[in-house]
């Protein structure tokens, strides 16, 4: 547990709260929460999991992984999984929408949990979206036509694999193959994974064991560009599309409220 003193009081700093206040939320002492991070004392088992519960995240991340580079309290679940998701907000506290550039897909699966990687990212806000975390991903090759190679599918973060609704169309970050974005099956009862299809149907479905997925977004929409080829596109356009797009809706919203 050399991690966990740290961790403990690590997170409840980033989620602005003092002892006193954490204390009461536990249901403790604040002197029981002092000898904690001071690692003084070694909590029990009672309170690991009401600790786990509280910051939404896993005993075994909690005790076995370093967590001090962490720059906001926000956590994801993947399967049985939990890991440090960045999650980046404007000064009003608001979801931004990052933007994953073509030439730096590549990179993502490595650097998806990187609090440094996702604030390099080109950022956006669109006031239409539905309640929930989005990011930008850009589209590869011709398997989810008529989705064209080099546009972006703009995907609401899913917390529950479980929830998947069969038949919807998903981007799946996977341990092997990166980004893809396909219609997902739920066959994580009958066979402990995910089923893979293509729109097109010159690509075969595919299986993906549910430990290969670090990551799950459903489409909320697609910004389509038909009327350009794929060099054409620059993330600067893209951003742009997408914030015009944002405005137009968000207009378009008040005249028919």
């Amino acid at each position: 547990m050399i991690y966990l003193a740290n961790n403990i009081k690590h997170i409840r700093i980033l989620k602005g709260l003092t002892q006193e206040q954490f204390a009461e939320d536990l249901k403790v002492s604040r002197s029981r929460i002092s000898s904690y991070e001071e690692n003084r004392a070694v909590p029990p088992i009672d309170f690991l999991v009401d600790l786990s519960e509280y910051f939404k995240i896993s005993i075994d991340i909690l005790i076995k992984n370093n967590l001090s580079s962490a720059t906001d309290p926000s956590f994801i679940e993947i399967g049985n999984k939990r890991l440090l998701f960045p999650i980046t907000v404007d000064g009003a506290n608001e979801d931004l929408i990052e933007i994953i550039p073509v030439e730096a897909s590549a990179g993502y699966l490595r650097g998806y949990s990187d609090p440094e990687y996702i604030e390099h990212l080109n950022k956006i806000k669109l006031p239409f979206l539905p309640t929930g975390t989005h990011r930008a991903f850009p589209i590869k090759g011709d398997s989810m036509l008529p989705v064209k190679s080099g546009s972006y599918i703009v995907a609401r973060f899913i917390e529950e694999v479980s929830s998947i609704k069969d038949g919807r169309t998903y981007i799946v970050l996977t341990l092997n193959d990166g980004i893809v974005y396909k219609r997902v099956f739920n066959k994580i009862e009958e066979h402990g994974m995910l089923l893979m299809v293509s729109d097109n149907k010159k690509y075969d479905p595919y299986y993906v064991p549910i430990d290969e997925v670090l990551e799950l977004w459903e489409f909320t929409c697609s910004i389509n560009t038909q009327e350009y080829e794929e060099h054409e596109l620059k993330l600067s356009s893209i951003a742009s599309m997408l914030t015009q797009l944002g405005v137009e809706l968000k207009e378009l919203e008040k005249i028919y409220k």
